[in-house]
């Protein structure tokens, strides 16, 4: 995937170094415009320094060079005198006017633009020093291209040119990172926006008046995203919740017929069946009620709302010849907040599951901790498949055989709404136990309120 930072970064050092390049060729082209006569020159006479050999009180000579050969093919009326220490090569002499002084000529070092004597045109006069000597090189009629000037502009300004790189380079940096660290600072500011949004209610939006104007298309986007996401949610809820009721009075109308049977099996697996769809509808209004109101969260005695269920699965306990307990119960009361007729029905769903589900239990128990109860049993338990989630509507445990899997779906609606959580652990053959943890109340507020008389 690209990174924006990584984009912006090279799409700046692009651009910068067009920027650089354009700059440089300006100045270079201003300086030849300005200065066109010294210019040539002085881009002479860096061709011939460069190209000089020689060989101390023997020959002096000028090697042959790409920049030597285009020069002179360059120049049809190009002459030139180059002298050290009594040495001296000449190139066009024929072309040669009279000069003002006499060869080899011998004076300060420095460049000089000359006229001739016939005042008809001009030679450029260039004394270097070399080792102990003056090398003397005197260029007429000499014509330089935009490019040996430029090269020889850069040669002769190289550091100058690459300090300013260096600084204008330091520059583009600063800003490629200042731009990116803006960018990627309003990409988190919109993030966080988005996930300020609760997920079981997507119909706030993003705010954009807190954003920059680059990034409002993509706020837009995801405002309309999260609008169409909770107008199905409510739209399913709505049929959730509906279709729940609408099955209540038939299944009314069909227990009260079902009395009618007269066959005794017959009518104890239809009482059953209708049993169990009951269950499943009162299920899914309490799973569409959960999802469609907020709680409101008082301090709540785990300790004694859990032997209250207990008690009340007592018979079916003693009926299925298992043996129910409260174990390890910590000293004093174990006080959350929540909601009591909530917290009821996870604890019932999870000792109903139990005793349903726990294939060969003898015993199911109930541990108290802080702020936490977890169910037990020691059943056959399960391992269910990797694609399989037992908290998911409609799953069930793998040993499972009656049952419509919406109860821990249930749990876990609850444990969402009280920001508990729901944790599940089961071993094959040694049984499963499921855990409901939920923040503490604070001490401020773990006074059990007197129950309405």
């Amino acid at each position: 995937m690209t990174s924006i930072t990584r984009t912006l970064t090279l799409s700046l050092s692009v651009a910068a170094t067009a920027i650089f390049l354009v700059t440089l060729g300006i100045v270079i082209w201003l300086a030849l415009a300005r200065y066109s006569v010294r210019a040539r020159c002085e881009v002479a006479a860096a061709i011939l320094d460069r190209a000089t050999v020689i060989q101390p009180g023997v020959a002096l000579s000028i090697r042959s060079t790409d920049d030597v050969d285009a020069f002179r093919s360059g120049s049809p009326n190009l002459w030139y005198v180059v002298s050290l220490d009594g040495l001296m090569t000449e190139f066009g002499p024929d072309r040669r006017p009279t000069l003002p002084f006499s060869l080899p000529y011998t004076g300060p070092i420095g460049h000089a633009v000359l006229n001739t004597v016939d005042q008809k045109s001009f030679f450029c006069l260039d004394v270097v020093q070399r080792g102990s000597s003056q090398l003397v090189m005197m260029v007429g009629g000499a014509e330089v291209g935009f490019g040996q000037f430029a090269k020889a502009f850069v040669l002769r300004n190289l550091s100058p040119i690459f300090l300013l790189a260096i600084a204008f380079a330091s520059t583009v940096a600063a800003g490629a990172f200042l731009s990116a660290r803006f960018v990627a600072r309003s990409i988190e500011r919109v993030t966080r926006l988005a996930l300020a949004i609760d997920p079981r209610a997507p119909q706030a939006s993003i705010s954009l008046d807190e954003i920059p104007v680059e990034l409002k298309p993509l706020a837009s986007a995801l405002n309309r995203a999260f609008h169409e996401i909770n107008t199905y949610i409510q739209r399913q809820r709505r049929f959730l919740g509906n279709a729940a009721h609408q099955l209540r009075t038939p299944l009314t109308l069909l227990r009260a017929k079902i009395e009618d049977v007269t066959e005794p099996a017959l009518k104890a697996e239809l009482v059953c069946d209708v049993r169990r769809l009951t269950s499943l509808v009162s299920a899914m209004l309490d799973l569409a009620r959960l999802q469609d109101h907020t709680i409101e969260k008082r301090p709540i005695d785990l300790g004694a709302l859990t032997r209250d269920v207990l008690a009340d699965f007592s018979p079916s306990a003693l009926d299925a010849g298992v043996e129910l307990s409260l174990e390890r119960a910590p000293q004093g009361s174990v006080v959350v907040l929540g909601v009591e007729a909530a917290v009821r029905s996870a604890l019932a769903n999870l000792v109903g599951n139990a005793l349903i589900h726990a294939r060969g239990a003898a015993r199911i128990v109930a541990n108290l901790g802080r702020g936490s109860v977890s169910i037990s049993d020691d059943g056959a338990g399960f391992s269910p498949a990797p694609q399989l989630n037992v908290i998911e509507p409609f799953q069930t445990g793998a040993t499972a055989k009656v049952g419509h899997g919406l109860g821990l779906s249930i749990i876990q609606e609850i444990m969402t709404a009280h920001a508990g959580t729901l944790t599940i652990t089961s071993t094959p053959g040694r049984g499963t136990t499921v855990c409901l943890s939920f923040p503490e109340a604070p001490r401020e507020r773990r006074v059990i309120p007197e129950p309405a008389m």
